[in-house]
């Protein structure tokens, strides 16, 4: 009775678990053979859950009609140099909350708590008049400040809490050894923690990449346009170019899942253990 009991919940386990799975696995699927459809047959009736004749004419006219090869440069220029340089910034600061006491660290850390609570699309109208006044609208430089703004916060408090996992005796011993306070943060204490910092950065990279709202506020010009404004362009009052939109979000997914693929093993020890070595 008791061997009947748990294979009864091993198999309810394992159809609960197929089903989550087909939930989450079928929007990609049904966006990958929409993108691989012809035009017209998008819109045919009876649906087809797999196309009678696969076509990459969505993907030609995505390159050939628009400059989606120019999003994507702009896309990986912006979330690359925004996510880099708060994740450096991030590390600093986080080890300073760490390592030192002063006056004023638990407002710090409140004031980056208080931040995640605030939706992102409050602050466009101030944020606009910011970049206006300072003529960074429509520019690179200015949506890559902004993100790095942005990314700062959650970033410090993570990598704050690897810093208090990683013991301080490994930087005494190096401090005693001759490296500076900055030799043993770079030399001793990033290589110990480097899942946290390898999944830091990726928590960035992916929050730049795929962000929406701040983009198309700041970005009019199709040279600098990101590919989350592009996709939205595929939007129009009466018309939505399904074909075109489901081969850009293809594409788009591409480069994060890339990342996910070659840097799995850090983002699950980081995200975990805390990166103690030793």
């Amino acid at each position: 009775m008791i061997n009947r009991m748990s294979i009864a919940g091993r198999i309810s386990k394992v159809v609960f678990l197929g089903l989550c799975l087909l939930a989450t696995v079928f929007p990609l699927y049904w966006i990958i053979i929409t993108s691989l459809k012809e035009p017209g047959a998008i819109y045919s009736l009876p649906l087809d859950y797999w196309p009678r004749q696969l076509s990459l004419e969505n993907y030609i006219g995505l390159f050939t009609k628009s400059d989606f090869g120019q999003y994507m440069v702009n896309s990986l220029i912006v979330a690359t140099v925004a996510s880099t340089v708060a994740t450096l910034i991030s590390l600093l600061s986080a080890y300073v909350l760490a390592r030192f006491e002063f006056s004023g660290r638990g407002w710090v850390m409140g004031a980056f708590l208080v931040t995640q609570m605030i939706p992102g699309f409050i602050a466009l109208g101030p944020l606009y008049l910011m970049m206006s006044n300072f003529g960074l609208v429509d520019s690179k430089t200015g949506l890559i400040l902004i993100y790095i703004a942005i990314c700062i916060p959650f970033c410090t408090i993570m990598l704050r809490g690897f810093f208090e996992n990683v013991p301080d005796a490994l930087e005494e011993a190096a401090m005693i050894d001759g490296c500076s306070r900055l030799g043993a943060l770079f030399r001793v204490l990033v290589p110990v923690m480097l899942p946290g910092v390898a999944a830091s950065f990726i928590f960035n990279f992916v929050n730049c990449w795929n962000e929406l709202f701040l983009s198309v506020t700041l970005m009019n010009s199709d040279a600098n346009k990101t590919i989350p404004t592009a996709l939205a362009g595929f939007i129009s009052s009466f018309n939505i170019d399904w074909g075109s939109m489901s081969a850009a979000a293809v594409l788009t997914v591409v480069p994060t899942l890339a990342i996910f693929a070659f840097a799995s093993k850090f983002i699950v020890q980081g995200l975990t253990a805390g990166a103690v070595k030793g």
